[in-house]
């Protein structure tokens, strides 16, 4: 992870820098004496962690930390106790208090280290979960492939299910439930017992009534209605 340290005391600074080539997982990019100059290395360089004092000239850590929008990984560094609890506003990974000793630096970086490990976790997952496209019914023995914006409505019999697209209807022996369940929350409405809509099939709502693509006109359920327009006009 790369690094940089704000530190107006050359002692501290190089005990910093010493504990950061000891634990080899940290890459030190540079030491700034104020706060001002490491705001101008920041507009270009991406850091990972910063080391930061909170008595620094010019501008101090705390002010320092209220000018960033989305700050990397702050490690409070100070001689002072009375400010970790204003610290922890700004959701600093650790709080050291000078003289620390090289386990407890070591202790923080860790911290530091398995907030990153997490948040590079949740932005692959993100990444590689791409929304779902198509879905497939099950209509006697075939298996077949409809793509999910294409579907207009979906209506519910005593033994079946049938799926209404722009071009064509299907028989499905899946219960309603199952395209509750299988279809995008976001995008897919129940508005009665017997139907669920695709939202971005609507032409207009008139009072009990929903309006779809092609002059379809479905029933608005009286246990559904609060809900359904709640969620539509939001």
């Amino acid at each position: 992870m790369n690094c940089i340290i704000i530190e107006d005391q050359p002692p501290a600074q190089r005990i910093l820098k010493k504990y950061i080539e000891d634990i080899g997982s940290l890459e030190l990019k540079g030491i700034f004496s104020d706060a001002i100059q490491a705001m101008e290395f920041l507009k270009t360089e991406p850091i990972g962690l910063i080391f930061l004092d909170i008595h620094l000239p010019k501008l101090s850590g705390i002010d320092f930390l209220k000018t960033m929008a989305n700050p990397p990984s702050i490690i409070l560094t100070t001689a002072f106790s009375e400010y970790a609890l204003e610290s922890y506003e700004f959701d600093v990974v650790d709080y050291l208090l000078k003289p620390f000793s090289f386990q407890r630096f070591v202790k923080a970086v860790s911290k530091a280290l398995e907030r990153k490990e997490i948040e590079s976790h949740n932005n692959y997952k993100t990444a590689s979960v791409s929304p779902r496209k198509e879905i497939y019914i099950k209509s006697g023995y075939e298996h077949i492939k409809i793509y999910i914006d294409a579907i207009q409505y979906i209506t519910s019999d005593s033994h079946y299910t049938e799926i209404v697209t722009d071009a064509k209807k299907y028989l499905s022996t899946e219960p309603l439930r199952f395209w509750l369940e299988n279809l995008p929350s976001n995008q897919f409405q129940q508005i009665h017992k017997s139907h669920i809509i695709n939202a971005a099939a609507i032409e207009k709502i008139m009072s009990n009534q929903v309006c779809l693509l092609g002059d379809i006109k479905l029933p608005i359920g009286r246990a559904y209605k609060e809900e359904f327009m709640n969620t539509i006009l939001k």
